[in-house]
C-alpha cells in the first residue's frame, strides 16, 4: 500500500470495513473480535498502530515481527477462533512509522471468537446472541433462497386458487394478449411458476414457501412464516403514534393491492406529462417501493416490514439478506435477487419490471415528484427513503410558500391569496389545463380526487380571477385556460 492510498484510508476513518487499533502494549482481544466480525460480514482491513481518530502512532519496528507471529498463531488456534483462518499481516511504513496491515476477506462460514459470534454493524463489532440473528448469519453465508423451502404437507386446498383467474388475466395483459399460463390448469400454472419443487437434500417434493407467500390462505401464511407482516402508517399530525394505520398479513398479491390503496389514499398524485402521456408519479414511486419490500424481503425473519408516510418523507424497510452495506445509487447498484421465484411471478403479472429497473425509476421519477432524489440503504434491514414535498411541482417549476400561503404562477404579476390546500388545487388545475383544451368539472374533479361541488367552487374562483374561462351553460359547461 502506497502513502497516497494510506492517507485516503486515514482521512475517511473507520467504517464497516476499516478498523484502527492503537496496539500500544500488544494485540488486544478486541482485535480478534474485529477479525471475527469482518469474517462474518463483508471482510475488511485492520490497521495496527493507528488511533481511533486516524492519528498514526505506529508500533515498535523491533516488536512488529513478533506481533505478526503471535497474531497468526492465535487465529490458527481453534480454541480462540473457530473455524480457523489463514491471514497474512503486512508490515508497512507511513511517514516514518511502522503500521501492521491485516486484510480479512469475507468468509463462506460463520466464525466465533472464544465461542462468541461477532458481526460488524457500521464501525462497531457486535456480539450476536439472539437465535434469529445467528440464523440470519448462516442464511447469508450459505446464500440460501429460503423461498425454495419445500413443505410436503402444503396442499392445493391451502392456497387461494380463486386468485388464479385474475392472475392469468394479468399475465396475458402484460404479455400483450398471449401467455403460456392461459391454457394451463391450476396445478400446471403453479409448477410453471416454480411454486412446486423437490428438495435435493431430503428428496421431499411439494409446494414451497414462495407458493405459500404468493397464494397461501392467511392461516397457512401464519403457520409457515409467523413473523410475516407489513405495517403501513401515516404520521403527519400525530407523529408519536399515527393518523392512519393498516396491518397487512395476507398473501403477497393482495398485500400489494392493499398497500397501493393506502398510498393512493394518503399521497398527492401530482400532474406530470411524459411526452403527450399523463404519468402518475405517485403510483410509479409507490409501486417500486412496495414491490421491493414485498418480493425482496427475507421471509423467515421476524422483523416487521414497514411502509410509513410522514410529512417530509416516506419510507419502506424490511429484513434483508445483505450482500453489501451502505447507500446504493444507480451507478454502483448491482441487482441481486433475494427471492427469484417470487420476483419472477411478479414480473409475469406485470407488477415488477426487469431486475434493477426499480432503482432507476425511483431516482428518475422521485426527483420529478419531490425535487429530491431518494436514498436506498442496503443492510440487514433494507430501506428506501423518499423525500416528500407537497408544495413542489415539477410541471409548474414552483413551490408554494408556507408563510405567505400564496403561489406565483407563470405571469409573475398576480398571486392567488388563499389557503394552502386551495393553492395546491389551483396549481394542479392550471397545470392540467396547460395544453389549452377544455374540460368538464367531472374531469377536473377526478384529477384532484375531490367531489364535483368543491371542484366547481375552485373553478369559479379561477374564472373570477381571470385565470380560466367558462364555456357553455349548465351541464355542458367546460373550462379552459384563458388566452
Amino acid at each position: 500500500m502506497d502513502a497516497k492510498a494510506m492517507k485516503q484510508v486515514l482521512d475517511v476513518g473507520e467504517t464497516i470495513a476499516v478498523e484502527f487499533k492503537r496496539c500500544g502494549n500488544g494485540i488486544e482481544s478486541d482485535t480478534y473480535e474485529t477479525v471475527c466480525s469482518f469474517l462474518n460480514r463483508f471482510g475488511g482491513d485492520i490497521y495496527l498502530g493507528v488511533k481511533d481518530n486516524g492519528e498514526v502512532r505506529g508500533v515498535s519496528e523491533k516488536v512488529a515481527p513478533e506481533l505478526v507471529k503471535n497474531f497468526i498463531k492465535n487465529i490458527n488456534n481453534p480454541n480462540i477462533l473457530q473455524p480457523t483462518v489463514y491471514l497474512e499481516p503486512k508490515i508497512i511504513k507511513y511517514e516514518g512509522k511502522t503500521i501492521i496491515h491485516i486484510h480479512i476477506p469475507p468468509s463462506s462460514e460463520v466464525h466465533s471468537y472464544k465461542k462468541d459470534i461477532y458481526d460488524r454493524v457500521d464501525d462497531a463489532d457486535i456480539k450476536v446472541t439472539a437465535t434469529s440473528q445467528i440464523a440470519a448469519l448462516y442464511i447469508r453465508k450459505q446464500n440460501i433462497y429460503t423461498e425454495k423451502k419445500v413443505f410436503p404437507y402444503l396442499e392445493l386446498e391451502d392456497l387461494r386458487l380463486d386468485l388464479l383467474p385474475r392472475i392469468k388475466q394479468m399475465a396475458i395483459n402484460h404479455a400483450g394478449g398471449k401467455h403460456p399460463w392461459e391454457s394451463m390448469n391450476d396445478e400446471d400454472v403453479l409448477k410453471s411458476a416454480g411454486l412446486y419443487g423437490k428438495d435435493a437434500v431430503t428428496g421431499k417434493a411439494g409446494y414451497n414457501l414462495a407458493a405459500a407467500m404468493l397464494l397461501g390462505k392467511d392461516s397457512m401464511i401464519l403457520s409457515v412464516a409467523p413473523g410475516y407482516r407489513t405495517d403501513a402508517l401515516l404520521r403527519k399530525v400525530n407523529v408519536d403514534r399515527y393518523d392512519d394505520r393498516l396491518i397487512v398479513e395476507t398473501n403477497l398479491v393482495e398485500s400489494y393491492d392493499l398497500l397501493m390503496g393506502f398510498a393512493e389514499k394518503h399521497l398527492w398524485d401530482k400532474f406530470y406529462l411524459e411526452g403527450d402521456r399523463r404519468m402518475s408519479l405517485r403510483n410509479i414511486i409507490a409501486r417500486e417501493m412496495l414491490v421491493n419490500t414485498l418480493i425482496h424481503r427475507e421471509i423467515t425473519s421476524s422483523y416487521i416490514a414497514k411502509f410509513v408516510i410522514e410529512k417530509d418523507r416516506m419510507f419502506v424497510e424490511n429484513a434483508n439478506r445483505a450482500t453489501h452495506d451502505g447507500v446504493l445509487t444507480p451507478d454502483d447498484f448491482e441487482p441481486n435477487p433475494k427471492n427469484p421465484i417470487i420476483a419472477s411471478f411478479f414480473r409475469n403479472i406485470g407488477l415488477s419490471d426487469q431486475l434493477g429497473s426499480g432503482v432507476r425509476n425511483l431516482f428518475k421519477y422521485g426527483k420529478l415528484y419531490s425535487g429530491t432524489e431518494p436514498k436506498i440503504i442496503e443492510g440487514d434491514v433494507f430501506r428506501i427513503v423518499m423525500p416528500l414535498d407537497d408544495e413542489y411541482s415539477f410541471d409548474m417549476n414552483t413551490k408554494i410558500s408556507d408563510k405567505k400561503s400564496a403561489i406565483k404562477i407563470s405571469d409573475k404579476k398576480s398571486a392567488i391569496k388563499t389557503s394552502n390546500k386551495k393553492s395546491k388545487n389551483y396549481v394542479r388545475i392550471l397545470a392540467y389545463m396547460k395544453n389549452r383544451q377544455a374540460y368538464k368539472t367531472k374531469e377536473i374533479a377526478e384529477v384532484l380526487g375531490i367531489q364535483s361541488p368543491q371542484t366547481r367552487s375552485l373553478l369559479n374562483d379561477l374564472v373570477k380571477q381571470g385565470k380560466i374561462e367558462a364555456l357553455g351553460e349548465n351541464r355542458n359547461r367546460t373550462y379552459k385556460l384563458k388566452e
